[in-house]
């Protein structure tokens, strides 16, 4: 229980933080400090949960993250269900707040379509994850690395978003994309089920290849 309590706080701090300062600043494409702010806050949310939540639960706050884990053997499937429900219910509950402090016509940070295209939108998305992903699986694979597995994880967390913001806004996070849209409704709701299954797909074919990666590197 403790690991699940563990990732609800996880994913409740990456929501709160990483989409409350998109609604803060008014993250746009037109306004590059506000546009790097928002990914620097979503970065900095995973660095301080890596170093505080990671000895409990090892901070996945991520379904994507928990299914690679899961194609790895690196946790159950009853871990997995838990952890998802944890992590969706801790993005659940940021949106809500997000909503009382900005006002339920805020936008929530919510994920949006590339240029109205669904099939772009996906591409994006399992290719943003795929990196985010292959570069958990790699930095968490070797003890020696655990000294700035965190900072690692953030900065790339960061890095994907620079990136990703311009097309979707960047999910690479089915629990971060479906809470917000809970909540802003219209398209972002409509199109939600592209934010879930795009990151899912990502997490599990950068399992498969760190898989064979790392048979190579054995």
């Amino acid at each position: 229980m403790r690991k699940y309590v563990a990732e609800f706080i996880g994913t409740f701090v990456l929501v709160l933080f990483g989409c409350g300062t998109a609604i803060a600043v008014g993250c746009s494409t037109d306004n590059i400090a506000a546009y790097l702010t928002t990914a620097i806050a979503f970065g900095l949310s995973i660095v301080a949960m890596a170093y505080s939540i990671g000895n409990v639960s090892g901070c996945h706050i991520n379904p994507a993250v928990s299914i690679a884990m899961l194609i790895s053997k690196k946790m159950s499937a009853k871990d997995f269900v838990g952890y998802v429900i944890a992590q969706v219910l801790g993005a659940i509950v940021a949106a809500a707040l997000l909503g009382y402090l900005f006002g339920f016509d805020s936008g929530f940070g919510a994920n949006g379509l590339y240029d109205g295209d669904v099939a772009k939108s996906l591409i994006i998305e399992i290719i943003l994850t795929f990196i985010f992903v292959l570069v958990i699986l790699g930095v968490t694979s070797r003890n020696l690395n655990a000294a700035v597995t965190g900072l690692v994880i953030g900065l790339t967390l960061t890095f994907v978003h620079i990136l990703g913001i311009y097309f979707t806004g960047t999910s690479v996070n089915p629990a971060r994309s479906l809470g917000p849209a809970l909540f802003a409704g219209g398209d972002a709701l409509r199109y939600v089920w592209v934010f879930i299954l795009a990151p899912l797909i990502g997490g599990a074919l950068a399992a498969v290849v760190y898989k064979g990666l790392d048979k190579e590197q054995e």
